[in-house]
Parts: C-alpha cells; structure tokens; sequence
C-alpha cells in the first residue's frame, strides 16, 4: 500500500477524533501530560538518553534518578520546556522562520549544551551513521533560510510536506547537535499548526528513522513519509485508547517500518 492510502487511513481515524470534541478539560489535560511526557522520553532516547519513560515523568516532576547522569536528567527537562513553547507556536500564525527554528535549538539545549544553544554550527561535521557530508558551514544560513521560504508556501498533504521538510533539515544539519530533537519539535509543530496529531517516534523506531533520512538524501521521501505516518498512528492509538474509539479491525495502523 502507497503513502498516498495511509493518509487517507489516518485521515478517517482523525476526523473520528475530531467528532468527539470538544473532549472533557481533564481528559485535555491528562492527553496532554502523557504526550508531552512521552514526546521528551522518546526524542531525547532516540538520540542516546538512559532515562527510561518512568525515569522521565519522574525527572519532569523534580526528582532526581539515582544511577543516571545529570546530562540525562537536563535533557528531558530541556525538551520538556521546548515541547512547551513548540506548543505555544504551533497555536499561533507565525511563520517558520530560522529564528524559530534557532529558539526551539536553544531551548532544547539549554541547560545541558549552553555553549552552542541556538546557534548555528559554524565547523564542518559529519552525521553518525550516514554516509551523506553536510553542507559546508559557510552555506548553513542561507540554505535554512530558503528551506523555511519553501516550508510556508508547500502545498500538499501536511503530513507529506512535513516529512519531506523535516528531512531536508537533518540533510543541511545546521546545529553542531541537537538537530534531531529540533527537527522532530518543528516536524509536530507543522503537523499541529495544519490540524494534525504530532508523530511519535519511539527508539525502536531508530533504524527505520535513520534509514529513511538517508533514502531522502537519496531523493526517495517515501520512506520518511513512512516513518511520519506511523508515528501519528501512534498518537492517534492513543488518543483512541483514552476515547474508547475502536480502530476499523480492517484497518491496520500503519506501514511497517
């Protein structure tokens, strides 16, 4: 099955959503904790983070983890805030600009990189586990800054202009770290401002994730599409789950990965 019919899949499960609003401020709130806690748990372990999804609602809540380094513990507080802010952009109708993109970059590294928080990388760098050379540190602002002209005037699906933008971002690599945690923020922040639910990478995920970058490098942005559908069918899955909505038994979730 293409891309194109998940989408129109997702887009039922959606508008069922949808048909239940507006849902009970409680049920709003405790959706909102749980993605906000989950979100930081599998974007920063994506990228390496010890803390197990248990240790980050605890460390969001103030409470030290024995065992584990300080680093770990400022990082989900860190993405936690910028999930927050990332929150508050995508409710409003400012465009996506390269200092929005540097403020998410800066929030997300705040307290455990303070030295290169919103900034973009002015070294070369390579990128782990891929064979693509980022572009040269010269051309890092002017190539984000006509990604982000062509981010607010794409048209299409929102899920499939996202995915595609979202991998052209981690191509141009702009930050000396923290690019896919950013990416991810402004990736749910297009999806959230076009009437979507954000995506939901998990760590499992990693390898599939990683491999659908490096097809789009390659020009194929079918795979990434892939990896995107299946994280917001996740998301729908939960929100399924807390509404008591039963999925069409028909329906799988989404492709494999």
């Amino acid at each position: 099955m293409n891309n194109s019919a998940w989408l129109m899949m997702l887009d039922r499960r959606l508008e069922r959503i949808n048909k239940a609003r507006p849902l009970p401020v409680e049920t709003r709130r405790s959706l909102a904790a749980a993605l906000r806690t989950h979100m930081t748990y599998a974007s920063n372990a994506i990228e390496g983070n010890r803390l197990t999804l248990a240790e980050t609602q605890v460390v969001l809540k103030g409470v030290t983890v024995g065992g584990k380094p300080l680093r770990d513990h400022l990082e989900a507080i860190d993405h936690a805030e910028a999930w927050d802010a990332m929150l508050h952009w995508a409710h409003s109708s400012d465009p996506v600009t390269p200092w929005l993109l540097r403020s998410l970059h800066s929030l997300v590294l705040r307290r455990s990189q303070p030295d290169t928080a919103g900034q973009f990388r002015t070294v070369p760098v390579a990128i782990a586990g891929s064979r693509l050379v980022p572009p040269d540190p010269s051309v890092v602002t002017p190539s984000v800054d006509d990604l982000m002209g062509e981010w607010n005037i794409a048209t299409g699906h929102p899920v499939a202009v996202s995915a595609e933008m979202h991998a052209r971002l981690m191509a141009i690599h702009p930050f000396v770290d923290g690019n896919g945690r950013t990416g991810r923020l402004l990736l749910n922040l297009w999806l959230m401002r076009n009437q979507y639910l954000p995506a939901l990478l998990e760590p499992d995920d990693r390898p599939a994730y990683y491999a659908a970058l490096q097809a789009a490098d390659q020009g194929d942005m079918q795979p990434i599409g892939s990896v995107v559908i299946q994280g917001i069918g996740r998301t729908l899955g939960i929100y399924e789950e807390v509404l008591r909505i039963t999925p069409n038994p028909e329906a799988p979730r989404g492709p494999r990965l």
